[in-house]
């Protein structure tokens, strides 16, 4: 089997990698994020996505590389990690009773001996309904669950669920930063067996 390298070093993306139950390596893929501001929120996922896969694919010949990256998008505009308890306050109070979507995008590189290589990029998009939420409510979670490294200041599989009055996507996974049933699809497009057990 072809050995399969993760181009990040989240541990979301591991921890979800992981529940293939396949072997991989991770090779984290530090490349500059900076893009062109003409690029719409779901245009910036995709190219940081194919930008972290390719990357690292010349170091691993015969391999799969999976890329992937994920934008926040209100209004057409990105949210981005917010790092900082006041800035997490701040974006929790913009996303309060609105709709914002998360562009997940994945990258899926398959090299072979010769040097060819097939090349698939897609993007899974999530759309979260946040409820009216207080002041008391965002500190009390921030508190709880330092949020930090995420785009929009929540963890949707921990408590940042209960900010939500809705989620609507095609695959739950890719809220967390990596949609695994387009990952299951690309990987035995490619000749990845996923075991059963």
């Amino acid at each position: 089997m072809k050995q399969i390298v993760l181009a990040s070093s989240s541990p979301y993306k591991q921890r979800l990698l992981q529940r293939l139950g396949i072997p991989f390596v991770v090779d984290a893929a530090n490349v500059d994020e900076t893009t062109n501001t003409k690029l719409s929120p779901e245009q910036t996922a995709r190219f940081l996505s194919l930008k972290k896969a390719n990357h690292i694919a010349p170091k691993y010949p015969n391999s799969v590389i999976i890329g992937a990256d994920q934008v926040a998008d209100l209004n057409g505009s990105p949210i981005n990690k917010p790092y900082t308890y006041e800035q997490a306050v701040a974006q929790l109070l913009e996303q309060s009773g609105k709709s914002v979507y998360f562009h997940t995008a994945l990258t899926v590189l398959c090299t072979d001996s010769t040097g060819a290589m097939t090349k698939y990029t897609g993007v899974t998009s999530t759309e979260v309904h946040f409820r009216e939420l207080s002041i008391a409510q965002i500190d009390a979670y921030l508190n709880h669950e330092k949020p930090y490294d995420c785009a929009g200041s929540f963890k949707s599989e921990g408590l940042g669920i209960r900010l939500f009055h809705r989620i609507d996507s095609a695959d739950p996974t890719a809220l967390i930063g990596l949609p695994l049933i387009d990952l299951c699809s690309q990987l035995l497009y490619v000749g990845i067996k996923i075991p059963h057990n």
